[in-house]
């Protein structure tokens, strides 16, 4: 039997990384390690990041039925800050956690502790990242300015936090989600209820997803006692992703609730689709679901995107009847 050719993995090339992405086979070599520090090569974060600030924009939109070009440009704008500033979050994340990573298979290969870049060289990526992020924030009002910079304050304790309880995935909730109220005070000049609502909604997401993402991990987190909800959920799993994704559902509908009291009863129809079909998706992964299969785990992680794209559409759809 003739062995069928293959072609050998790019040098430095991350465990979990996207095989086929672009940083490993176009990006310059010396920017390499500086772009798997962003997760350029795993772009399901920046998504994740983004997709919120992209449905309050939508909200607000249809909330107050103001639609210009500055709207455009906040959501651009949001694309802009969510890769920049989910690299510059990752970036603190690799330098507080090299020492973990170091002893988990899945992260050893990540650009610090396999030696591809010093802390100190991180540390000053994280700066160029954190100052892109900082000059598109500045184009905004200054309600969402000040929001931007607080929003600073749980990207810095998340590293920490499964250090200290078995929850981090809610401080991940809390930093990814910030968009939401950031994209809704950049469009209104200020933030509203239907933003807050929409904003734990995402907590609840993010807890869905990153509990699934979490799973990968139990074995290397318990040996070096990182804490978090897939260790402390165990075989009760998906009891609790059940709860998440129905107070996902449940508290994104009130948001579009809130969002469309003035709008007319076919278009609050068809922007509640949005979480329906949204649930229907999250209610998909859940009939996947085997928290012993990595690949599977991972796969199922990456859906969320589209997961978040679907309630997009909705609103999008909604703005317009």
């Amino acid at each position: 039997m003739v062995d069928t050719p293959t072609t050998p993995e790019p040098s430095g090339q991350v465990s979990d990384a996207v095989r086929g992405n672009w940083v490993d086979h176009l990006a310059p070599a010396a920017t390499r390690p500086y772009l798997r520090l962003s997760r350029a090569d795993r772009p399901i974060g920046t998504w994740l990041l983004l997709l919120p600030c992209w449905m309050a924009l939508l909200l607000a939109m249809l909330s107050d039925g103001q639609y210009s070009w500055f709207d455009l440009w906040i959501a651009v704008g949001c694309a802009i800050g969510a890769f920049v500033m989910r690299g510059a979050g990752c970036t603190w994340n690799d330098i507080t956690d090299r020492d973990f990573d170091a002893q988990v298979e899945r992260t050893r290969s990540r650009p610090i502790p396999s030696g591809q870049v010093s802390a100190k060289q991180a540390a000053v990526w994280l700066v160029v990242q954190a100052l892109i992020g900082l000059c598109v924030l500045l184009t905004f009002n200054t309600s969402a300015i000040l929001l931007g910079v607080l929003s600073l304050v749980p990207v810095a304790v998340y590293p920490f936090a499964k250090r200290f309880t078995w929850w981090p995935q809610v401080f991940l909730g809390i930093a990814f989600n910030w968009g939401a109220l950031l994209a809704w005070t950049a469009h209104t000049g200020s933030l509203g209820w239907p933003a807050v609502v929409l904003y734990l909604a995402g907590i609840a997401w993010t807890l869905f997803y990153d509990t699934i993402y979490a799973h990968q991990d139990t074995e290397d987190d318990a040996l070096i006692g990182v804490k978090s909800t897939a260790r402390l959920f165990a075989e009760k799993t998906p009891q609790w992703l059940q709860g998440f994704l129905i107070a996902t559902v449940s508290l994104m509908a009130l948001a579009v609730v809130l969002a469309c009291l003035d709008r007319s009863p076919l278009s609050l129809v068809v922007a509640l689709a949005g979480p329906w079909a949204m649930g229907w998706h999250m209610q998909w992964q859940m009939r996947k679901l085997d928290t012993e299969d990595n690949h599977l785990l991972m796969m199922l992680f990456r859906a969320n995107r589209d997961t978040g794209f679907i309630p997009l559409l909705f609103f999008a759809a909604a703005c317009f009847l």
